[in-house]
């Protein structure tokens, strides 16, 4: 689980919300414009969807032992 929001925001550790990767992952799923991203937008959202976040990641941590 850990690994993967590692690997997720290489480069934008410390600003998540500038991350291409997340960006492009919140707008393909969820409908936001990457654009209109900003630290406020990435938080809210992480903190309205947190229960949804959480399961992706267990399921990305249980890919991650598969392999």
């Amino acid at each position: 689980m850990l690994r993967f929001l590692w690997r997720a925001t290489r480069g934008y550790r410390l600003r998540p919300w500038r991350s291409p990767y997340l960006r492009w992952r919140i707008e393909t799923y969820w409908g936001i414009p990457a654009e209109r991203i900003s630290f406020r937008e990435f938080t809210r959202f992480t903190w309205t969807h947190r229960g949804e976040l959480m399961r992706f990641l267990r399921w990305a941590g249980s890919m991650q032992r598969i392999r």
